[in-house]
């Protein structure tokens, strides 16, 4: 698991010439079908001379990697504070109110989760089209802002919290705005950080939305760059592999505490 992220790292540290000569085999592998049995590839790994060539050309002579970084962020960022937002109040609501339909209601949520985004592909097009918001950001930040899974992951959380914290505040006076707010978000702070680190990267990987509904170039997501470097450019490709990566490692090593319990004890134990 961890080879092709350590040859990552290493190959970005590289020169494209060197590069170029480890894999120079990889377009020349012998046709077993054929007969041939010597086919291998040179996976190296230590460097011969460190170099941050890849990360100069990436970083300050590639425009476009830095545009989509700002636009990767310029979505990602909204989607995760809104569907966070959302998905707290409905969560609270599903866990802890009692009104008719609650269940039923949430069977529902659960049935939306349960369906790949190829299942809904067309009428999410055909609604964007219809509001006017084809090739603009919102295409993507407002459909991720109501997104199921994070209601379903929440509820699952709260479900946990005793109930003897609610009732005593209930005692003393508290509205629901006073509890949801003072006792049962900070509580489920774990579950708020697991679903923060899971929103992240799912969004950050985003392929599909950005390709269907954002037509211009300018406007597309870092997850779309790699996609565009030029197959003879082999060490770029390392580079801009690792500082993608980057984002999502550093969120997780500073939650990875909170995310760990929040997973436990979240709708994946539930």
């Amino acid at each position: 698991m961890l080879v092709p992220i350590l040859l990552t790292v290493t190959n970005s540290l590289m020169t494209e010439r060197e590069i170029g000569l480890n894999y120079g085999l990889l377009g020349q592998m012998v046709d077993t079908a054929s007969g041939g049995n010597n086919a291998f590839v040179n996976l190296k790994i230590v460097p011969d001379w460190l170099s941050l060539e890849q990360y100069t050309h990436v970083l300050v002579l590639a425009p476009k990697f830095l545009r989509m970084f700002w636009n990767s962020a310029a979505m990602v960022l909204p989607i995760i504070a809104g569907q966070v937002a959302v998905a707290a109040l409905a969560a609270y609501a599903f866990a802890k109110l009692r009104f008719v339909g609650r269940d039923k209601l949430f069977m529902v949520y659960l049935m939306t989760m349960l369906m790949p985004f190829q299942v809904t592909l067309v009428p999410n097009y055909l609604v964007i089209d219809w509001l006017g918001l084809m090739n603009s950001e919102a295409a993507i930040i407002l459909p991720g802002i109501f997104g199921a899974f994070g209601v379903f992951m929440l509820r699952q959380f709260m479900a946990h919290i005793p109930s003897a914290y609610t009732e005593a505040a209930k005692m003393d006076g508290a509205g629901q705005w006073t509890i949801f707010l003072r006792i049962v978000l900070p509580l489920a702070k774990p579950g708020l950080a697991a679903l923060v680190v899971l929103l992240f990267v799912d969004y950050w990987n985003m392929i599909e939305q950005p390709i269907i509904f954002l037509q211009e170039a300018s406007k597309q997501p870092l997850s779309l760059y790699l996609s565009y470097i030029d197959k003879e450019a082999r060490g770029i490709a390392f580079a801009a592999s690792v500082l993608y990566m980057t984002p999502m490692v550093l969120l997780f090593l500073y939650a990875e505490s909170y995310f760990v319990e929040g997973v436990q004890l979240s709708g994946i134990k539930g």
